[in-house]
């Protein structure tokens, strides 16, 4: 049974386009490209436009698909806000394929430099600019055949993320095929100052030498038989402090080689090794231990302990962002369309990040989107988000 036809948008299923005022200055730097290649000039969608529309489909829930953007660019109000003219399927289809989503990764710092920090404190300047790095698959069409992943009927794009764990926000994000590897993408984004949380997927005893190399650091789990030599130097072997024990660190040793005989020794300086029992029991009836594989000598085993454990904001980030935000659905079935869309969710994610000063949340979502529907006035959304804040 086919599905029934949606009606048409209307001027009064979008209200609240107030708020897109302060959208239009952060866009207008996008507006120029790629007029070059429109030597007739007869663009009439520019990028800023189009990235305008991106962000109306995140911010109202009456904008669902590429048709819905089609007919909101048909309405007075969205074409005096957003200075476009009608635009076609056709334009919004070239649209997706011609425009550049480097630039937008210029506004994604721009905002993630004005996030506040949610967590403040000795713990939180011990762990300043920690970041979760890891990739999280968008699932595709088959006909996607640049999103190679298991096979010709299971394609996906993934996103790769970094994830600022003290502030709650999206730092810096890539998209590449379901099959890229995360270890090239992370070696690709390193920087001087970078601390990395990472997981299992990443464990590569190179990467970790060429993340000290990067003059970055890192906390990363390797598997539970992970073979290496304890240091000879004295006092390798650490005494846990009842901090320590608390957070379940149950070994903390100073290493000079991770792996076996047969393997070469890539380390140019001493590592460490943080054993942490987890609380749960193996079937065999043994301890389930994690380990982690820092080369902060500095920090104490407990903050190592909690810097792993703050990997976790990345994991409800993706849920957030595919699930709560609609990112799941792609637009477009191209590799550039598919990008665009992600930095562009990604920049509505940060927006509601500095709006309310907190991580966003579903409630904010639908506060946010019976405002852009109508049904909240702005006056309620504002002693919405002043309650958030009250609550720090």
């Amino acid at each position: 049974m086919a599905r029934p036809r949606r009606k048409p948008i209307r001027e009064r299923d979008l209200q609240g386009l107030k708020y897109f005022r302060l959208l239009v200055p952060l866009v207008e730097r996008l507006h120029a490209d790629a007029s070059k290649r429109d030597r007739a000039g007869n663009r009439q969608l520019f990028f800023d436009q189009y990235a305008c529309l991106l962000l109306l489909f995140f911010f109202n829930p009456i904008v669902q698909s590429v048709r819905g953007m089609q007919q909101a660019s048909q309405l007075q109000k969205v074409q005096r806000l957003f200075g476009c003219g009608r635009a076609s399927l056709g334009s919004l289809s070239e649209a997706s394929r011609v425009f550049d989503p480097n630039l937008l990764k210029e506004i994604i710092g721009e905002l993630a430099e004005q996030a506040r920090p949610l967590l403040t404190g000795r713990e939180a300047e011990a762990l300043r600019d920690l970041e979760a790095v890891d990739g999280s698959l968008l699932p595709a069409l088959p006909k996607m055949a640049w999103a190679l992943w298991q096979d010709e009927l299971h394609r996906a794009a993934k996103m790769h993320v970094h994830f600022n764990v003290l502030k709650g926000v999206p730092t810096h994000v890539t998209v590449t095929a379901g099959n890229a590897s995360e270890r090239a993408e992370l070696r690709a984004s390193l920087h001087a100052g970078g601390f990395y949380v990472i997981d299992r997927g990443y464990r590569d005893y190179d990467l970790f030498q060429e993340i000290v190399d990067a003059k970055a650091s890192f906390v990363a789990r390797v598997q539970e038989n992970t073979v290496f030599r304890v240091s000879a130097e004295p006092n390798a072997e650490r005494p846990l402090t009842p901090a320590a024990q608390a957070a379940g660190v149950v070994r903390d040793v100073v290493i000079d080689k991770l792996g076996t005989e047969h393997h070469k020794n890539v380390l140019k300086q001493p590592l460490r090794i943080v054993v942490i029992d987890t609380g749960k029991r193996l079937p065999d009836g043994q301890p389930d231990l994690m380990i982690l594989c820092t080369d902060r000598l500095d920090l104490a085993a407990e903050l190592v302990a909690l810097a792993y454990k703050y990997r976790w904001a990345i994991e409800l980030f993706f849920r957030w962002f595919k699930c709560i935000l609609g990112c799941r659905h792609l637009l477009s079935t191209s590799a550039n369309g598919v990008t665009i869309q992600v930095y562009l969710g990604i920049i509505a994610s940060l927006l509601i990040s500095v709006w309310i000063g907190k991580k966003p949340t579903l409630r904010t979502l639908e506060m946010l989107q019976f405002y852009f529907t109508g049904w909240a006035t702005l006056e309620e959304l504002t002693a919405h988000i002043a309650q958030l804040k009250d609550q720090d």
